[in-house]
């Protein structure tokens, strides 16, 4: 690393200058040379150059020129223009382009020295705060993802590791784990960062118009087409398109979106044009997908097209040890709640937390905290705040009450017998809930329970159906 020697290239049209100052730069740099403007382009797109001097005036791409195509194209290359003495007022219009210095004829070899040594260290300082962006850039993809787990580590590690390739992606994991985060993470990381990441729920879209959300329409394509209208992958070409809930996807649709992956191209609804797209797909589910290839509800062909790489996401209940950090992730997330006074949470409440299951996953959680910062004093979150459901799940022998008379322990048998059945009603409406994605017409079909009476249900133990929506 100490023989490193910086390479400069030189553009002047006047041979004789132009060889004299490679002269007396060669004994310090390596050097190039360039007749014109766009010989030292094509140069700069053939060799690693660290500063470029360029005379003003030259033949078929002046200096001006030159300066533009590297301030588009090469930004950490810094430009040192050469000027006569009565042209200084075109070299200061020039450095407000962007060059970074300049200087006059005839050149006093020593003065130059100092600029191009004062110039190398601004491209290394512009080259090191390119490289950090692009880094920061990186790590902006893992910003929302909060754990110590190892599985979860895992994960984002295989996630750095495939994100710069084109494999499609597959998530699996329960409602509320963070699947978009992940394929957002994907995306993040890749090297289609710049490019556009377009999302479509799969479960969420009737399916008449799931077709034409995909893969777009053309005018008078059906009633209602006034327009032609771009679909999903054309609208994610040169990005990343998420397929959420894929589990959901129609068999009729599946077989299209299979020729799609297959060949790199499709028709508009109503078109006869072939449109390609270079999207990479990630798709997610919250089904296990090779059960309902079993049921035949998914394509066998069409599973294994999108799992080249397979994550699971674990859920929350299988990862504790990150309810605290997620919780104080909340905290701060919502700190405007409580016009940004400091929150806190209790060691009880905590454990509580802990304690619990989340059949809601990481939702469900940024739920109750949620609510449970509004309804705090002082910002101060103690198990009064947590839902009832929460805290009657919480079992502690160092929270237990002992008894001491006959009467005493007759009311803490029924006290705890009716906390006892009130978890076993709250689990059996959370776990029918799940099968039906919070649909109640649904659960009221499976349970045996007519609409209105599992409505007071779950009225009663303030569930909210959305969290698995």
């Amino acid at each position: 690393m100490d023989n490193f020697r910086p390479t400069i290239l030189i553009a002047d049209d006047e041979v004789k200058e132009r060889k004299v100052l490679a002269l007396n730069l060669k004994n310090k740099y390596e050097v190039l040379e360039a007749g014109n403007g766009e010989e030292a382009v094509d140069l700069i797109e053939k060799n690693k150059v660290h500063l470029v001097l360029t005379d003003m005036k030259m033949p078929r791409m002046d200096g001006l020129e030159l300066l533009k195509r590297i301030q588009k194209y090469y930004k950490n290359i810094p430009v040192i223009l050469i000027t006569a003495f009565g042209s200084i007022e075109n070299a200061v219009e020039a450095m407000k382009m962007g060059a970074l210095d300049y200087i006059t004829k005839p050149i006093n070899v020593e003065e130059l020295e100092r600029l191009i040594e004062k110039s190398l260290n601004y491209g290394k300082l512009l080259e090191e705060n390119l490289k950090l962006k692009e880094k920061i850039k990186k790590y902006e993809g893992f910003n929302e993802i909060i754990t110590i787990n190892p599985e979860m580590k895992k994960i984002m590690e295989l996630i750095a590791q495939v994100a710069d390739t084109p494999a499609n992606i597959l998530i699996e994991g329960e409602s509320g784990t963070g699947k978009m985060l992940f394929a957002n993470a994907i995306h993040y990381f890749s090297n289609r960062a710049d490019g556009p990441f377009v999302e479509i729920n799969c479960g969420a879209i009737p399916h008449d118009l799931l077709e034409s959300e995909l893969f777009g329409h053309e005018r008078g394509a059906f009633t209602g087409a006034v327009a032609t209208k771009k679909g999903k992958f054309e609208l994610a070409d040169g990005g990343t398109l998420f397929l959420d809930e894929i589990g959901e996807l129609p068999l009729d649709l599946q077989v299209k979106l299979l020729h799609v992956l297959e060949k790199q191209k499709f028709t508009r609804v109503g078109g006869t044009k072939f449109l390609t797209t270079n999207a990479r797909i990630v798709a997610a589910t919250n089904k296990n997908l090779k059960e309902e290839v079993e049921k035949n509800n998914f394509r066998q062909d069409l599973y294994f097209r999108l799992k080249v790489v397979y994550l699971k996401i674990p859920p929350l209940r299988e990862r504790k040890e990150d309810i605290p950090l997620l919780v104080e992730h909340f905290l701060k997330k919502y700190k405007d709640l409580k016009h940004g006074e400091l929150l806190t949470v209790s060691e009880k409440a905590l454990k509580i937390l802990e304690n619990y299951s989340w059949p809601g996953n990481i939702r469900e959680l940024e739920n109750v905290i949620q609510q449970a910062i509004i309804f705090s004093k002082d910002g101060r979150i103690t198990e009064k705040q947590l839902p009832e459901e929460i805290v009657e799940n919480y079992t502690s022998e160092d929270d237990e009450e002992i008894p001491l008379t006959k009467d005493e322990l007759h009311e803490l048998r029924k006290i705890k017998t009716e906390k006892i059945i009130s978890r076993i009603e709250k689990k059996f409406l959370l776990t029918l809930l799940k099968k039906t994605k919070g649909n109640i017409s649904k659960a009221a079909d499976i349970s045996g329970y007519d609409r209105r009476q599992l409505q007071n249900l779950i009225k009663k133990y303030s569930i909210d159906p959305n969290i698995f929506r």
